[in-house]
């Protein structure tokens, strides 16, 4: 070895040898409540794998349900709670999960939001505008954050997407188009306590419209930088009655705005699951597919695949995102925001309104 080299070398040792440890994450101590959501398995399997998580409660009525999750994770029997009010008193969380139905947010946040406790809720963010405003009324009284939770809000696909419009590369945009959903919450195997308030038209306020709707109007929201559309036309259909009797499968809203347009097209009944956004500007067009899958189109070129920049560490996921923002340590995200969710709840309930005009007159239209 060069001696130089090693006399620098040796000078370094004593530096990198008793360098500082990164320092210790403390565990974000997070409450569960209800288990009837599919995606709570996301986030025990989580907690099985991660050291910057603690669930310290699980307030969910049915029993059986809580043993059987609680076997399949290996959940200690005292993390259960038959009362909200109770677990939240005992085990203290610095935030919540809710997994219930969509009827039950607004439950959450009156329990939560008077004693401090943050709050992410599965999408959409509330069952009708009334109760959105009536929750976000609640969590600026208190001072708590209320977080709505898409997947397609951790996709790299997406986020580039947005950068390359905001940056003025693919801009401006004149159509956006939205496709979202599966073969179905029965086909793809949904547990028999998710699948009773998917279907119930009072706990979730449709079906495919509402589960699969939000999509494209919180990402429609989001790239029209907190717009509201000044007109939106909703239709939806059931496809498969013999399966879905009570709510529709198929539905199409089109939101129009000054020089754009927007097409949502949610449905459970896809070939496959489709978390798939287009966005056609002026100087070419975007592909985003699920996660990293990302294609850009110049005008009358074909299309060629790009590879998205990984995302920032604030936003690595769900429960990262989560910890830090309850925490003050990163922004409140755009996506999950109280102020963009309001928006998208105004459109879902709109298209519902029409939907539901619309199968009230039909009868009255065939008679004549």
């Amino acid at each position: 070895m060069n001696r130089t080299l090693a006399w620098l070398l040796g000078l370094l040792a004593p530096l990198t040898s008793h360098a500082a440890p990164a320092p210790e994450v403390r565990p974000l101590r997070i409450a569960v409540i209800g288990l009837v959501h599919g995606h709570v398995e996301g986030l025990l399997w989580a907690d099985s794998q991660r050291t910057d998580l603690e669930i310290v409660g699980i307030y969910e009525p049915n029993r059986a349900l809580f043993d059987r999750l609680a076997s399949k994770y290996h959940l200690d029997e005292a993390l259960w709670h038959a009362d909200l009010g109770t677990m939240l008193d005992q085990t203290k969380p610095e935030a919540v999960s809710v997994m219930t139905s969509i009827r039950d947010h607004e439950a959450a946040v009156e329990a939560c939001a008077p004693r401090g406790v943050h709050l992410l809720v599965e999408k959409p963010l509330a069952f009708d505008k009334d109760a959105a405003a009536r929750m976000a009324a609640l969590a600026r009284k208190h001072n708590v954050l209320l977080l709505t939770n898409f997947e397609t809000s951790w996709y790299p696909s997406v986020r580039e997407a947005h950068r390359l419009v905001e940056a003025g590369e693919f801009a401006p945009i004149r159509r956006m188009v939205f496709r979202h959903g599966h073969k179905g919450p029965k086909e793809i195997g949904c547990s028999p306590e998710f699948l009773a308030w998917l279907t119930d038209p009072e706990q979730n306020g449709g079906g495919a419209v509402i589960d699969f709707g939000c999509y494209g109007a919180v990402l429609s929201t989001w790239l029209m930088q907190g717009q509201r559309p000044t007109r939106i036309t909703a239709t939806a259909t059931t496809l498969k009655p013999a399966i879905y009797p009570n709510v529709d499968d198929d539905a199409t809203i089109i939101l129009e705005y000054p020089g754009t347009t927007s097409v949502i097209q949610a449905s459970w009944a896809w070939t496959h699951d489709n978390k798939e956004t287009d966005l056609h500007t002026e100087r070419g067009s975007i592909h985003c597919g699920k996660w990293q899958a990302l294609h850009l189109r110049a005008p009358d070129q074909a299309a060629r695949a790009v590879e998205p920049p990984t995302m920032p560490a604030d936003l690595k996921d769900e429960w990262t995102y989560l910890r830090r923002a309850v925490r003050r340590e990163c922004p409140v995200d755009p996506l999950s925001s109280l102020e963009t969710n309001l928006v998208a709840v105004e459109i879902l309930d709109e298209a519902r309104r029409q939907i539901r005009a619309a199968r009230i007159d039909r009868p009255a239209a065939a008679s004549k």
